[in-house]
């Protein structure tokens, strides 16, 4: 049985196999519809070498053709190490997208040298790193009259692993309603190599930093635990008695979920008048007068 095959098996205990032709033409609809209602010329998207954004990126060419997306490879060469920057290059290619690689290095450095009150943190000095990219993102997308495709998953969003106004800086999330362990099947679906759809997850935002080490669980564990906690409304006992995962472990990964409700969030306003803005009105995303 190949690693492949034992991901699989596993996953068929632990969540419900979902309809992966109809998530892919949901998706597929999804960037299809939302690039016409902004009038824009297609997507551009921040390309790791990883999972989730070269799934975002196939799926993007599947839905709009290769001509409407566009990749930025955005390594910077202390933490990415020169596998990722070479996937990303070679699904580029692969897809017949337009591409560009720009290393960060001295974008980073031109910040962090200016700033007086400059420490060693990983996770401040890191999320320095997940704005840059997005800036340039965002600088890209102006300038093409493109959106910017995020490439986050489930997993990411609900436990807040991910960077406030960095990667999380975006104006979609094609694969937001998946899990990360359903975004690895999605990717091997899509024909992808198995170098990318099993790479170890994580932002490269320091030196050997990878998602499940820092997380201290893996995914398989996580997304068990946030699909009967989310999807299927459990308690912490009932997830316990069904999966025989620990309850501290449990309450851990759910803990974490509810700690980083603010990532989800817009900014907040204290309600003042009748009508206070996200709290009581939200204005419909293609309205018109």
């Amino acid at each position: 049985m190949s690693q492949y095959e034992y991901f699989v098996d596993i996953m068929k205990t632990i969540i419900p196999p979902i309809n992966y032709d109809y998530a892919l033409n949901r998706i597929l609809s999804f960037l299809r519809e939302k690039l016409s209602e902004t009038g824009l010329e297609g997507l551009v998207i921040g390309l790791s070498g990883g999972v989730d954004s070269s799934v975002t990126a196939a799926i993007a060419v599947k839905a709009l053709g290769s001509e409407k997306v566009h990749g930025l490879i955005l390594p910077d060469s202390r933490t990415t190490p020169r596998e990722d920057i070479d996937d990303a290059i070679e699904l580029a290619e692969k897809l017949n997208i337009k591409y560009h690689l720009i290393t960060i290095d001295n974008i980073y450095d031109t910040i962090i040298n200016t700033i007086p009150f400059y420490k060693e943190n990983d996770i401040a000095n890191g999320n320095v790193r997940a704005r840059i990219r997005m800036i340039i993102l965002y600088y890209y997308a102006n300038v093409n009259n493109l959106l910017v495709c995020g490439t986050g998953d489930k997993s990411e969003i609900l436990l807040g692993y991910f960077t406030k106004y960095g990667d999380g800086g975006v104006d979609m999330l094609p694969i937001g309603d998946l899990y990360k362990t359903q975004v690895r099947i999605m990717g091997k679906r899509l024909g992808l190599p198995e170098k990318i759809y099993l790479k170890p997850s994580s932002p490269r935002l320091w030196p050997g930093q990878t998602a499940e080490n820092e997380l201290g669980i893996s995914y398989e564990i996580i997304d068990t635990v946030l699909y009967y906690f989310i999807d299927q409304r459990y308690d912490i006992d009932r997830i316990n008695m069904e999966t025989g995962i620990p309850k501290d472990l449990v309450n851990k990964i759910i803990n974490r979920v509810f700690k980083n409700e603010h990532k989800r969030m817009t900014p907040l306003i204290p309600k003042i008048g009748g009508t206070t803005i996200n709290n009581d009105w939200k204005m419909p995303y293609n309205a018109e007068l």
